[in-house]
C-alpha cells in the first residue's frame, strides 16, 4: 500500500511563500518556522550557516523555500547553530479548539 502523499509546507499558504499566512495550522507552524528561521540567518550565507549546523546547504534551501519538512534533526541542529528556538508548537492557548489537530487540548 502506498504511503499517502502531503503537500509541501509551500503548498499549504498562498503565494508568495512565507510571505502569506496559512490557513491550515500545521502550514502555518511550517511557516513561521522559516519566517523564524530568515530572520536567525540574517546576513549571513546558507552555506555558512548549514555547515555551522552540519547540515547540506541545499537541505536549508529547500526548507526556506518550503519545499521540505523539515525533520527534528534538522530543526535541532539550525537551533544549536544559531543559538535561538526556531520551532514552537504554533497553537497558543487562545486557539479555539478546533484549530488544533487532535481537538480539544484540555480535560474536563
Amino acid at each position: 500500500m502506498d504511503k499517502p502523499s502531503r503537500k509541501r509546507p509551500a503548498e499549504l499558504a498562498p503565494a508568495p511563500w512565507p510571505e502569506q499566512p496559512s490557513a491550515d495550522p500545521v502550514g502555518e507552524v511550517a511557516r513561521q518556522f522559516v519566517v523564524q528561521l530568515r530572520h536567525a540567518i540574517g546576513t549571513r550565507s546558507i552555506r555558512s550557516v548549514a555547515a555551522e549546523a552540519r547540515l547540506d546547504h541545499a537541505t536549508v534551501v529547500r526548507v526556506l523555500a518550503g519545499q521540505v519538512w523539515p525533520d527534528l534533526s534538522t530543526i535541532a541542529r539550525l537551533e544549536l547553530a544559531l543559538d535561538t528556538a526556531l520551532w514552537r508548537s504554533g497553537f497558543s492557548s487562545a486557539a479555539p479548539d478546533a484549530q488544533h489537530p487532535h481537538g480539544s487540548r484540555t480535560s474536563d
